[in-house]
């Protein structure tokens, strides 16, 4: 699938806006420092100078030049963070300011051979724009590691719920080192759709592409796709970004219509992506026992070999929330 002209100009402009609000923050703070630090307006200009004069030097042939130059701006790049310290700056707080490091929010970045890629900033932008990923974009918003809660847990079922946050957590700084899959599974509600959340949120802010889908809504996509000889090229697309991005979360495998496309399509996704050391995350309110049963043995086995699995247990939490919200309603009531 591709972007629309209106999306791509949409993606570029809110880079523009981005780049605008940096530069005014960086004059800003530029203009701050040089009205609390007398003679650093003086000394930041002197780089000018004494680059200007070591230039003249070179075309003179003064061989020294060069390095005198270099030492010259290794002193004055010293005195200005010491400054910057000493009147409670930090070091870096004249440095330029950018949103994505990567990529400086241009939205590209240089390619292997010489020529320019998108950014994974851009990919994510496209991403969510391609696949109307607002509802994970809300979900996160609203419950990720700072809403994280233990008090629904208790015994046997906290200390499962432990392991998978340690786990997550693991997961997330080995990410771009280390290749691994997720698989969380366990009785409904007891917060496997929570931790997927938790995962896409850090790795969104960390710049990496994540596509989330339900497993209802992925399957039928593809069905519509591959369906209709029309939509050829959105399902070329749509395979590249579902084997390419850097996390994809299946979440609540088993609740689709299963049948040997499905079968198909996700034995097929899951191979690739491990092909290309892709990581996946999947949850599923069924056991591994229905896994096995419902779906073909080379995904059963694909999934026991290549992902870690983690089970969650407990009392649905929703509900349980709900019930104590409904009992400390009725307490103020009375």
């Amino acid at each position: 699938m591709a972007l629309s002209n209106e999306q791509y100009e949409s993606i570029i402009k809110k880079y523009e806006r981005t780049s605008d609000y940096n530069r005014i923050v960086s004059q800003t703070r530029r203009e701050e420092v040089y009205h609390k630090i007398s003679g650093f307006q003086e000394l930041e200009a002197s780089v000018g100078t004494i680059s200007a004069a070591s230039a003249r030097s070179m075309l003179e042939g003064d061989d020294n030049a060069l390095p005198k130059l270099r030492r010259k701006l290794a002193e004055i790049a010293d005195t200005r963070k010491r400054l910057l310290i000493e009147h409670g700056f930090p070091s870096d707080y004249l440095e330029p300011i950018y949103s994505c490091p990567a990529c400086r929010d241009t939205g590209y970045v240089a390619a292997a051979d010489g020529l320019k890629e998108k950014c994974r900033c851009f990919r994510q932008q496209e991403i969510s724009i391609l696949y109307a990923q607002s509802n994970i974009q809300d979900t996160i918003a609203k419950e990720n590691f700072s809403t994280l809660s233990y008090e629904y847990y208790q015994k046997d079922d906290l200390r499962h719920f432990e392991t998978a946050v340690e786990l997550c957590h693991k997961f997330i700084q080995a990410f771009h080192q280390d290749y691994h899959n997720l698989f969380f599974y366990g009785t409904v509600g007891t917060g496997k759709s929570f931790l997927s959340g938790c995962i896409a949120k850090e790795l969104l802010e960390q710049g990496s592409s994540v596509i989330y889908f339900s497993a209802a809504g992925l399957f039928e996509l593809l069905a519509r796709y591959s369906f209709d000889v029309r939509n050829k090229e959105s399902l070329y697309g749509l395979y590249e970004d579902l084997y390419g991005c850097d996390l994809l979360i299946i979440d609540d495998l088993g609740t689709e219509i299963t049948n040997s496309f499905v079968t198909s399509q996700l034995f097929s996704c899951l191979n690739e992506r491990h092909l290309r050391k892709k990581s996946s995350l999947i949850s599923t309110n069924i056991s591994l026992e229905e896994l096995r049963d419902r779906y073909s043995d080379r995904i059963f086995s694909r999934i026991t070999s290549s992902f870690i699995l983690c089970k969650l247990t407990g009392p649905d939490i929703r509900i349980l929330k709900k019930r104590l919200s409904g009992s400390k309603a009725m307490q103020s009531g009375t």
